[in-house]
C-alpha cells in the first residue's frame, strides 16, 4: 500500500440498511482520516466497490484507502488496527476490508477463529505495504 500502491476498499455491511450504512461510513471515515499515514477517501458511485462488482451500487457507500510513505509501521497494521477498534465500539459492526483480490470480515465481536483470519489477512498482504527493509539499519 505504498503512495501510489494498490488502494485499499473498505465497505461497511449494515444488512440493507442504507442510512445506517452512509452514517457508519462516514464514522469510520472520519475516524481512520485522523490516522497520520493514511489517505482515505469515499469511492465514486461509478468505481466498483469489490471485486466483481460493476459500481458502488445503489445506495452502497464504501471507502478508499492508501498509506503515504511516512508510515513507520506497515499501513496495513495500522488501517486494519482502527478498523478492528472501531467495529469493537459496537458488536454488530462488521467491515469488509479488501485489497486487490483478497479480502476479510471485521467484526465488533471477534472470536478466535476470525483474529486468526485477519493475522493471516496480513500476512498474506504483507508485502504490498510499508516501508522497504532498511539492509543498513542496526
Amino acid at each position: 500500500m505504498r503512495d501510489g500502491g494498490t488502494p485499499w476498499t473498505l465497505t461497511v455491511l449494515t444488512g440493507g440498511d442504507t442510512l445506517r450504512q452512509e452514517r457508519l461510513t462516514r464514522d469510520l471515515h472520519d475516524t481512520l482520516n485522523s490516522a497520520d499515514g493514511l489517505v482515505v477517501a469515499f469511492h465514486d458511485a461509478d468505481e466498483p466497490a469489490r471485486p466483481g462488482h460493476k459500481g458502488a451500487g445503489v445506495g452502497e457507500v464504501a471507502l478508499w484507502a492508501a498509506g503515504t510513505a511516512a508510515v513507520a509501521r506497515p499501513a496495513s497494521q495500522v488501517l486494519i488496527t482502527l478498523v478492528k477498534e472501531w467495529c469493537a465500539k459496537e458488536r454488530h459492526r462488521k467491515v469488509v476490508v479488501t485489497v486487490g483480490d483478497d479480502s476479510i470480515e471485521i467484526t465488533g465481536r471477534p472470536d478466535a477463529a476470525q483474529e486468526r483470519m485477519v493475522r493471516d489477512f496480513q500476512d498474506r498482504i504483507a508485502g504490498n505495504d510499508g516501508p522497504e527493509p532498511d539492509d543498513g539499519a542496526a
